[in-house]
This record gives C-alpha cells, structure tokens and sequence, in this order.
C-alpha cells in the first residue's frame, strides 16, 4: 500500500481530552476518529487492526465447533421484558412509528435463546452459536478513546447443552479457546474470577489486560497463586487492636463523631475496631442493615449478589423511620430486620451506631448482641492478605478484554427455550456466554506496547501491515525494489512514497508502529543496502538490499 494513495491523517498533537495512552496514540496515528462522545469511526488504518483480530476470534471459534451466524441490533422490547433486563439504565430504548418498544441490543442473550426456542430436542444438543454485531451502550460517561464507549463491535458466542456437565464441558471450551486467541494477538492477559453483574449466572471469568489505563482493576498474589477482578476479589484484613472486653455493651455520648476517623479519634481507639452501619432496601422494598469494618468500604456488587436482588441505598427518611437516628448513629443492636455482616466481623467486639443520634455502644458482639448473615462483602484493598495463601494482594489497573459467563436457565426458563429429554421429559436449555471485543484488542495491545515515540509495536499478527518502508527524496525506484522484494517474499508493506522531509516520515512511522522499518536513504546509492530497524526495543542494523525479505523472515521465526 502506498501511503500517498492511504487515508492516513497523522497529528502532531495530543487530543486534547485524551487521558489513556491507547486513546491518545490511536487518534495521533490516523487509526480511528471521534464522531460525537462515546462514537467511534475506524479509519483504514484502524480497521484493518480490527479486522484482523476479527479474523482471529473468528479462527478459534471455527476450531471448538462454533457456528457462525449474524443477529440484529434491534430487539423486540418484550424478549429484555421477560428476563427482567429492560430496567437496565444504560439499555439505549426506541420506538419505531407505530410506538411499538425496541432496544438497540448490548448483547444478545435475549435474541439468541428466542432462536434456541426451536431446539426441541436432546438429540439436537450441545449446539455454539456466535456472531460479529454492533452493541450499543448508554453509556453516561463515554472516556478513554476506545475503553468506553456507546457503540462498538463484540463477538458474543452461545453454548446450549443439556446439562451442567455439558455447560461446563462448553464453558472450558471456550476458556481455552480465549487463551489462544489472546495469545495469538500478541496481548499478556490474566484469567481472573469475575463479578458476573446484569449478565447473571452462577459463575464467571474475566480475561484481563494489564495497563496503565482501563476500567478494571486486576488483583493478583505476590506469590502468583490468586487473581480476581476487584468487584469480587476476596481480601484478609490486618487484625483489629481491640480494646478491653466489656461484659455488655456500654454506651458512649460521641457528639459532632460522624466519621469512622473522628470516632477512632474521640475514643481512642483502632478504627478497624468499629463498625459501620450501611442500610439498603432489597428488591421486596425490605431494609436490609449492611456491616462492614470501620476502616473498610462495602462493595454493593458483592452485597446485592448475597441478596440476589437489586438493591438501592436507604434514604435519610427511611433510615429516621426505622431506627429512630440519624444515619452515622445507627447500628445492629435492636434492629429486628436482616442484618448482613461482613466475615470481619465474626469475633471480636466493635464499637457501632447506638440509634441514638450522637450516641455509641462500644462492645457489641456478635451472638451476644445480635445475631446477622455473614458473608465477604467488603472491597479488599491493597496490601490485604491473600485469602490462599496469606501474601500480600497488589493491584493493577487492566482493561476488560473478554469475559465468559455461565448462564444456566435464567435466559431459557424465562423465554421457553426447552427440550425433550430421552425420558420424555421438558427441561430448560442450560446455556453459556461468551464476549469479546475486538477494539478492546486495539487498546490493549497499544497500552501495552509503546514509547515516547507512539505504538512500539503494534503484534504482528494484528499489525496493519508488517514492514513500513521509508523512502528518502530521489530514491523512488530503490524504494519500489524493496517494496516489491518484501512483498514477494510473502510480507503486507505500506511504502512510504510521499514527498514529505525524511523528518515527517520518521516522525509517522514510529507512531504508526509497524513491527520493521527499512529506510531506503542516500547509503542505499553507495553500498546497494538498506537500514532495517525493529521497532520494539529500536534495534538497527544494515542489510543487503537483495536479502531484505530473508532477513526479515529470520527475525519474524
């Protein structure tokens, strides 16, 4: 290709509102443009690196049994009415011109399982479905070029099976099938358990990118032996400096105390030795008391998974109504609804809300004073305990790549999709996810491989092409020689022809960030040989100009 004949539009500048490193680069680079917030056009550039990671998604998706098909963007709104999805906030609604509701499909659990209604019998099981389609997401806060968007293109893959054995059989497929398609792209990438959120299911996997921008934070074990998302990641707290035992509670008067600091101070006390007082109402409108350590911070996601329902915070008037407080004075003591503990605080005596305004009970153990649910619904924090092995949990901001899920019936039973077992019985269809997204792909790799200099370098399989060839004023017919050895010897090359300064040029192709370059310079007159430079790690050497491609070949393996 050459590059006075491409739709390449390079600057010199940062975008102004550009904060990831992917999002600055990708836009410098001419690879893909912003429409309008949370919109994306993929230029040339950038589509063929989409593209390609299409192509290899789509390889090992072939290679497990996968069936390609193609669903629309626009759902009927009554399949999201039946799973109870319609309520979803960032679900984009419309209504065609007889008023009829329809969404623009996130994903296509609803569309694929309408499908799998005519499966009818064991016989026609397990079956995987998957397709290349559109999402759209609305998405409030659109940031980060492409980590988060409105629109975008996800490969979702379906598995039916008959069975749990069969689902988990699909399950590892898949798992594995992610490993490889990842590791062909050239992306480091870590499997972590996952929070499996308005996807639902009883189990799921994240696959995650580490780097300096994205919207996951990946939690690993100093010792390799644990790695989770941070929405479910499980952490072990430092122990508390307790104080004294009492024999009952005690109450204390804590005027003006309405942080867990400034009661830690007043009283003289650890603070992980208090307890805060986090009230919800379920699903059922219920209030549901929610306690987590002073020094730790409740995850709702963890909390509404313990609950199985949504959930949303209390309201002043609410917390008034039932404990007779205002909320930073309230507690478990006396509180006859649910009361949902974290394991933290299991033994031990903490310090919590009296339900009286300005008041405390210092003291209160748990069995004693009240009874609750334990389960582990506080955010680990860094430096934490691994809960396998003890050694401290760092963590890593990382990009979502891909994730699986194990949906089970929640789709089927609510749409129908069911089957004739070999006993003549009707049982629901168990069904998995599975997602990708390719532009996903883009970011990561970038965020992975760059310098000051732009993309270095782009993986070679995704690479929009393999070797840029710079060609210095004067030298057009060396510059073709190269071009067409290269391409004869089996690699994509975008010749550089354009009458720019030899600065510009350079300039381009470090930020483009095709794996080789060769320079065709004044040199190449005097000793009929060319500058070959690697552009990860800026390695250069000459070469021959009669041995270009073979050099090339030896350094790709």
């Amino acid at each position: 290709m050459r590059a006075s004949e491409l739709f390449i539009p390079t600057l010199r500048e940062d975008p102004g509102d550009a904060e990831a490193v992917s999002h600055r680069l990708l836009v410098r680079g001419g690879f893909i443009r912003q429409v309008s917030a949370g919109f994306w056009t993929y230029l040339p550039l950038g589509w063929r690196v989409h593209e390609k990671a299409v192509q290899i998604i789509r390889e090992e998706q072939n290679a497990i049994g996968g069936q390609e098909m193609f669903m629309p963007v626009v759902t009927p709104a009554e399949l999201w009415q039946q799973t109870g999805r319609y309520s979803i906030p960032e679900l984009w609604k419309i209504e065609d011109r007889m008023g009829r509701p329809f969404v623009l499909a996130l994903t296509h659990e609803e569309t694929v399982t309408f499908h799998a209604r005519e499966i009818r019998s064991y016989r026609e099981l397990p079956q995987m479905l998957y397709h290349f389609q559109t999402k759209v997401r609305d998405e409030p806060r659109p940031r980060g070029g492409l980590l988060r968007v409105r629109e975008f293109v996800m490969k979702d893959a379906y598995s039916f099976d008959r069975d749990e054995e069969g689902l988990e059989r699909s399950f590892r497929l898949q798992e594995q099938a992610y490993h490889k398609i990842f590791d062909r792209c050239g992306l480091e990438v870590v499997e972590v358990e996952a929070e499996s959120g308005m996807m639902g299911g009883s189990e799921s996997m994240d696959f995650l990118a580490p780097s300096d921008s994205g919207e996951n934070t990946l939690v690993t074990c100093e010792n390799g032996d644990y790695a989770a998302d941070l929405e479910i990641a499980r952490g072990v707290p430092r122990p508390p400096e307790f104080p004294a035992r009492l024999d009952q509670p005690e109450e204390v008067e804590t005027p003006g105390a309405t942080t867990i600091e400034s009661l830690a101070e007043l009283l003289g006390i650890d603070a992980a030795a208090t307890s805060k007082a986090m009230p919800v109402v379920n699903g059922d409108g219920a209030l549901v008391l929610g306690l987590v350590r002073g020094d730790d911070r409740l995850d709702e996601a963890k909390l509404a998974a313990v609950l199985g329902s949504a959930m949303r915070p209390a309201t002043q008037d609410e917390v008034k109504a039932t404990f007779n407080a205002d909320p930073g004075s309230i507690g478990p003591v006396g509180f006859s609804g649910e009361i949902l503990a974290d394991e933290a605080l299991r033994d031990g005596q903490f310090v919590t809300g009296a339900n009286r305004t300005g008041w405390h009970l210092r003291g209160v153990e748990h069995g004693r004073d009240f009874e609750a649910r334990f389960a582990d619904i506080r955010q680990a924090r860094e430096g934490d305990g691994c809960p396998k092995c003890g050694g401290r949990l760092r963590f890593q901001t990382a990009i979502e790549v891909g994730h699986i899920f194990k949906l089970g019936t929640d789709y089927s039973a609510p749409l129908g999709a069911r089957f004739l077992d070999e006993d003549g019985q009707e049982k629901p269809i168990l069904m998995g996810s599975y997602g990708i997204g390719p532009g996903r792909i883009l970011a990561a790799a970038v965020e992975q491989n760059h310098d000051e200099g732009g993309i270095a370098a782009w993986p070679r399989a995704i690479s929009p092409y393999d070797i840029h060839v710079v060609v210095l004023p004067g030298l057009d017919e060396q510059g073709e020689q190269v071009a067409e050895a290269l391409t004869e010897g089996g690699m994509s090359v975008l010749l550089d022809d354009r009458d720019q300064r030899a600065g510009e040029k350079f300039a381009d192709a470090d930020l483009i960030g095709l794996p080789f370059r060769v320079t065709v310079g004044k040199k190449t007159l005097e000793d009929g040989a060319v500058d070959l430079l690697v552009r990860a790690g800026r390695t250069e050497e000459r070469v021959e100009l009669s041995k270009i491609a073979v050099r090339v070949k030896e350094l790709t393996g």
